[in-house]
């Protein structure tokens, strides 16, 4: 019973910061969100010790919500480059829909937190998906044939995609990370307004045409 009660109070605690995140961007204030809880300051204090602690539940459930998302996305599809373009407009449709939560993790850095450890798994998610799907075209001969990556950055590479990705080439590793980058960038330039007064009407297809340019890139080709 405390058990569940304490984990009722956590998700309070956390939905009420998230409506601070929209209008105090990752200033958060313990205090404010005890306010608005009816508690006293000194009772959010028991769930979470600190503002940090609480930045970081909050990136750690925005990392996993948008990774489920994308996997879920992907899992309902069959060929690589259908399971590529579900996983990067469901990337895009959570960020639409949770713009304060995609800026906490995307957008600007927190002035004085550094995230923990805890972070880095779910914020990978993604990343991993785009190579598990890479991974799943390169076993299956589908993958177009890439170049050799050569120079002191595929060197730091190797011991990264030994450890992350092994069955792929150190080449297919480096093109997962930098369509992984491109996509996050895509997404933000729409949500931070970028693209306000040149493309209005039909940004979903543009974002497709981008997940499609870096499919290319990565050597996944449309069929004939």
């Amino acid at each position: 019973m405390r058990a569940r009660v304490r984990a009722e109070m956590t998700e309070e605690i956390k939905t009420v910061a998230r409506q601070h995140l929209a209008t105090d961007g990752a200033n958060l204030s313990l205090r404010a969100v005890a306010r608005d809880l009816g508690m006293v300051s000194s009772a959010v204090y028991r769930y979470y010790a600190s503002r940090d602690d609480l930045l970081t539940a909050l990136i750690i459930d925005a990392y996993n919500a948008i990774g489920e998302a994308a996997e879920r996305a992907a899992a309902e599809k069959a060929a690589p480059l259908d399971k590529w373009l579900a996983a990067g407009h469901a990337a895009r449709d959570w960020a639409l829909a949770n713009p304060h939560e995609w800026a906490l993790i995307y957008g600007s850095p927190v002035p004085g937190y550094q995230a923990p450890q805890d972070t880095v798994i779910p914020a990978t998610r993604v990343l991993l998906l785009l190579g598990a799907i890479l991974t799943e075209a390169y076993t299956a001969g589908v993958l177009a044939p890439r170049e050799p990556l050569a120079g002191l950055f595929a060197e730091e590479l190797e011991p990264i995609a030994a450890s992350v990705l092994p069955d792929l080439p150190v080449r297919v590793v480096a093109d997962a990370i930098t369509a992984f980058i491109q996509m996050g960038g895509a997404i933000s330039a729409e949500l931070f307004g970028q693209l306000n007064k040149s493309i209005e009407e039909d940004r979903r297809g543009f974002f497709e045409y981008q997940l499609r340019t870096l499919a290319r890139t990565a050597g996944l080709e449309e069929k004939p």
